[in-house]
């Protein structure tokens, strides 16, 4: 069987589809991986043959703003998590609910033209593959990234789309505009994920979260010490060199070794000179280091919580937008984090916080059992085995 499975070009849309895909290659069947170009060497190491399909997500910003003179009018040559919240937030109503989806739509129908899979499984922030597949009369499936809701920006996004989806020519109810009745690969442990949701009666494909990440080692500056490790990360969209310093400082204070992952959008040299263990590189493998660490500061991304939870580990939430808020406030009602919003965020209170996930074995009880929760889901390769009764 052939199968073409698209993402959105950016880490936290593609990594979470790529368990499943390399699970579908293993079970036999020939797969394609459509994202954007800077994905694909990424996807040839692991032995998926890419296919391009859309633009970067900083590029659908722009574009969506109206150009680089947009970008240039807010002081240069800024990248979009600089600019102001509510500026952003309209940027990515417009980028994810019009410029995507129609970019991504037209390139896939080009590519039916010469691939045509039996099966599309697109990412559930990607609805541009599922109205190509609609349009092509491709059975598809939708596969999440981490709890799904319908509230503050996504909601507006939803109403962008049903816009979009009607100019495309696609038919779609209106409470199916982001699913597209496609069933759901939900790899949210239920016990997270949307209440609403779990009792609609959409069809429901449950797949274990299982993080994909490149093999690296732990910096050797935090070797040889007992102390607990601290790992701080604001993930690869929506770093902030000052939430990062904050943070950082918050840490100083605490008998505890602490290692900075800033990601693309933030030179460790803008952190300026670190405590005394403190290591700071722009990339790390993050499986290796949940192995490792006592706790983790970060973000809020769907696949970073997701991954530290599977770890069993408490976290502390600093939310920079997007899905984070909600997340961070998901894990907090379980008990298994807490959570610091733009307006709570100070040095001061990151020690407290974290110093309360140290010394509190609650918080920790309470991500363990999120990762029995999560180690109980079916595999990919479970969920893989299944895949051609989907198929047309």
């Amino acid at each position: 069987m052939r199968i073409l499975f698209a993402s959105v070009g950016n880490f936290g849309h593609v990594h979470p589809l790529l368990p499943l895909a390399l699970a579908a290659r293993s079970a036999g069947h020939e797969v394609r991986f459509a994202t954007g170009e800077q994905f694909h060497p990424i996807l040839s190491a692991v032995g998926l043959e890419p296919v391009t399909a859309g633009r970067s997500v900083p590029d659908a910003f722009i574009e969506a703003a109206g150009g680089q003179a947009f970008l240039e009018s807010q002081g240069g040559d800024v990248h979009p998590s600089e600019l102001p919240p509510e500026v952003l937030t309209a940027l990515g109503v417009k980028a994810f609910g019009s410029v995507l989806p129609r970019s991504i739509a037209a390139d896939l129908v080009a590519v039916f033209e010469s691939f045509r899979p039996d099966l599309v499984i697109h990412e559930v922030m990607n609805p541009g593959a599922g109205f190509a597949a609609r349009l092509a009369g491709i059975p598809a499936l939708s596969h999440g990234v981490g709890r799904l809701v319908s509230v503050g920006e996504e909601a507006l996004i939803q109403e962008e789309l049903r816009v979009t989806a009607a100019e495309l020519g696609v038919l779609v109810a209106d409470d199916q505009v982001r699913l597209l009745g496609h069933p759901y690969v939900d790899v949210c442990p239920p016990s997270l994920q949307d209440p609403a949701f779990l009792t609609s009666g959409y069809p429901r494909i449950a797949q274990r979260p299982v993080p994909f990440d490149e093999p690296g080692e732990l910096p050797a500056d935090l070797a040889g010490s007992d102390r607990p490790l601290v790992y701080l990360s604001l993930g690869t969209a929506l770093g902030s060199a000052a939430v990062l310093r904050t943070a950082i400082e918050g840490l100083a204070p605490l008998d505890v070794r602490v290692l900075v992952a800033t990601g693309p959008t933030v030179g460790v040299e803008e952190l300026g000179e670190l405590p005394a263990h403190t290591v700071a590189v722009p990339w790390v493998s993050q499986a290796e280091v949940l192995r490792h660490a006592s706790v983790v500061v970060q973000h809020g991304g769907s696949g970073s919580m997701l991954a530290a939870l599977a770890a069993g580990l408490p976290q502390l939430f600093l939310p920079q937008g997007s899905d984070q808020p909600t997340n961070a406030e998901a894990v907090r009602a379980l008990g298994a984090g807490e959570v610091l919003g733009h307006g709570e965020l100070a040095a001061e209170a990151v020690t407290l916080k974290v110093k309360a996930l140290l010394s509190d074995d609650s918080y920790r009880q309470a991500a363990r059992r999120v990762a029995d929760e999560i180690a109980a889901m079916p595999s990919p390769e479970d969920v893989a085995a299944g895949l051609s009764t989907y198929a047309g």
